[in-house]
């Protein structure tokens, strides 16, 4: 294989999203705990003016503990970026990791921000995996398209 063949910076060119995510177990797993920090960091540094000292900020919405907000996203994260992982490990999916940064961000900075009941908290991660499902979706419909175009056209390769 050559730099060609894969893009004009190599294998991790940032430009090359759209690659089939291979590799070992202990890879999938770094990423996908990767994201879920990333997210739930981003969320918590989002949502800083809303949680601090009044001196920083705005009034905190409601109170109440933080930990539980931070420790559900933090689960509802890995299991998105699970599923993102598990269908890019089998096709192109375009941006992935923004993706499941973004729901978790989203997530946890309105939690935070909000401090919404289980049912609530319930609903956006709903939201949000319904998101993963539709992107994983597209990118599974996307797959079945070019193999049915490659396969429907032997001769061109």
């Amino acid at each position: 294989m050559s730099i060609g063949d894969v893009g004009w910076g190599g294998p991790f060119d940032p430009e090359n999203d759209e690659v089939v995510r291979g590799g070992p177990w202990w890879r999938h797993a770094l990423w996908v705990a990767g994201v879920t920090a990333a997210g739930v960091a981003l969320g918590w540094l989002g949502s800083l003016f809303r949680i601090g000292p009044e001196e920083y900020g705005l009034p905190p919405a409601a109170p109440g503990a933080l930990w539980p907000y931070l420790a559900v996203w933090s689960a509802i994260g890995l299991g998105l970026a699970s599923v993102v992982r598990s269908v890019a490990v089998k096709v192109p999916v375009y941006a992935p990791s923004e993706v499941v940064i973004g729901s978790v961000l989203i997530g946890t900075r309105l939690s935070l921000g909000w401090r919404p009941e289980p049912l609530e908290v319930t609903a956006l991660a709903l939201a949000a995996l319904v998101l993963v499902a539709l992107w994983c979706a597209v990118a599974l419909r996307g797959a079945a398209v070019v193999r049915g175009k490659e396969a429907a056209s032997p001769a061109d390769h």
